[in-house]
């Protein structure tokens, strides 16, 4: 059964991997990382463990049996409760549940261990798999997101009061 973990500097191989994999998939409904993303891994995965740790930031990975990682689930800016949600699966998972069923679960994390109240997140208008995730998880619209916020493609933003919601 696949396991969410908080990311750990172990993980790094696999999320590469990962990343490497599902590049075609992900640049189908997201901005491309680009190549420097991939040439400078490393120095990328050790600053995001460094925000981590500096309490900035809160990166989990959904782990399979294997070992590989089938999904990314990060907190961002973790200010006064509140926190924005990214997310990304790997295609052979993709439209079985599995990224609804761990964003439910990042969410009482996000109570229990972060002490978040409230969760936004963006999805493009192109992205319909993201807008279904994040309204099955109990996110609803609250507005329109800027291009500059979904690199170059326009969106919406949604929100989940964590406190109110189960």
């Amino acid at each position: 059964m696949p396991a969410l973990r908080q990311l750990r500097a172990d993980h790094a191989p696999a999320v590469l991997a990962f990343e490497l994999a599902n590049r075609t998939w992900f640049a189908a409904s997201v901005s491309d990382r680009g190549d420097d993303f991939f040439d400078q891994f490393t120095d990328r995965f050790h600053a995001l463990l460094a925000e981590q740790d500096a309490g900035i930031c809160a990166f989990y990975v959904l782990v399979g049996e294997d070992g590989s990682i089938l999904g990314r689930f990060n907190l961002v800016d973790l200010v006064d409760g509140t926190a924005q949600l990214g997310y990304r699966v790997a295609q052979h998972v993709a439209g079985h549940g599995v990224a609804t069923a761990t964003v439910r679960e990042l969410c009482r994390l996000a109570v229990a261990r972060h002490g978040l109240r409230t969760l936004r997140a963006a999805a493009a208008h192109t992205n319909v798999a993201s807008q279904k995730v994040l309204t099955k998880a109990g996110f609803v619209p609250v507005g329109p997101a800027a291009p500059a916020d979904l690199g170059g493609k326009a969106g919406t933003w949604y929100q989940r009061d964590l406190v109110l919601r189960p």
